[in-house]
C-alpha cells in the first residue's frame, strides 16, 4: 500500500518548501544565482542541506522555480502599473518605466534576471521572461494602433525591438561596481527609455518640445 502524506505533514512540508524559496530569493537578490548553492539556501532557511533534495533534485531545478517566482511578481508589477493609466501612450509608457525602475532599485537580483550566466534552463526561462514582456507591450501597441495613435507597424516586433533594447540599455548600469543600492536608482536612465520608447513607436513624447 502507497504511502499517502497526511494533511499535517503535507502542511509541513509546503511550509518548508515555502521557507526555502523565499530565503532563495533572498541570496538571489544578494548574491546572484552563484551564491544560490543547495547548501547555502539551506543554511539560510534554517534547515539540513540533506532537507533541500526532498523539494528540488538539485540548484538547476531550484534556479528554474526562483526565477519564475521573482518574474511572476515583475510580470504583476506591470501590470499594476498600466492598470493604473488610461491612454495608451501612458500605459506603454508605464511598462517600461516600471519594469526598469524596479529593476535599477534591486540592481542585484534585476542582473541575476536578465544577464547573470547560469544553467541553460535559466536561459531558457529568460527567454519566455522576454517574451512575456514583450507580449505585455505589443498588447498596449495594438490598442495604440487600432486608437489611430501611432503610425503603422507591427506589434511584436516593435515591442520585441524595445524589450531587447530596454535590457541592453539597463545592462550597464546593473554591472556597475560597485551597484547602486536599493532605491538608488539613476535619476536619468528611467525617463529617457520612457523617451526612447515613445520616439521608436513614432509617438513624440513631451521631451521633444
Amino acid at each position: 500500500m502507497a504511502y499517502r502524506r497526511t494533511p499535517a505533514v503535507q502542511a509541513r512540508l509546503d511550509a518548508q518548501r515555502e521557507a526555502v524559496l523565499q530565503a532563495a530569493v533572498g541570496l538571489l537578490a544578494e548574491r546572484g544565482y552563484g551564491g544560490c548553492s543547495m547548501a547555502a539556501v539551506a543554511e539560510r532557511a534554517g534547515i539540513a542541506t540533506g532537507s533541500m533534495y526532498g523539494h528540488f533534485a538539485n540548484k538547476a531545478e531550484l534556479s528554474v522555480e526562483l526565477f519564475r517566482r521573482v518574474v511572476t511578481r515583475e510580470v504583476a508589477a506591470v501590470h499594476e502599473a498600466v492598470a493604473r493609466h488610461d491612454t495608451p501612450r501612458d500605459r506603454i509608457a508605464a511598462v517600461v518605466e516600471t519594469f526598469a525602475a524596479r529593476a535599477l532599485r534591486a540592481p542585484r537580483l534585476a542582473h541575476a534576471l536578465l544577464v547573470e550566466p547560469a544553467d541553460t534552463v535559466v536561459d531558457a526561462e529568460r527567454l519566455v521572461f522576454r517574451r512575456t514582456f514583450r507580449d505585455v507591450l505589443a498588447a498596449e501597441i495594438a490598442t495604440a494602433l487600432a486608437a489611430g495613435r501611432l503610425p503603422p507597424q507591427d506589434p511584436q516586433l516593435t515591442a520585441a525591438a524595445i524589450v531587447g533594447a530596454t535590457a541592453e540599455a539597463l545592462t550597464g548600469p546593473l554591472a556597475a561596481v560597485p551597484p547602486p543600492g536599493p532605491g538608488a536608482a539613476p535619476d536619468a536612465v528611467v525617463p529617457a527609455l520612457v523617451s526612447f520608447t515613445l520616439r521608436a513607436l513614432g509617438e513624440r513624447d513631451d521631451s521633444d518640445a
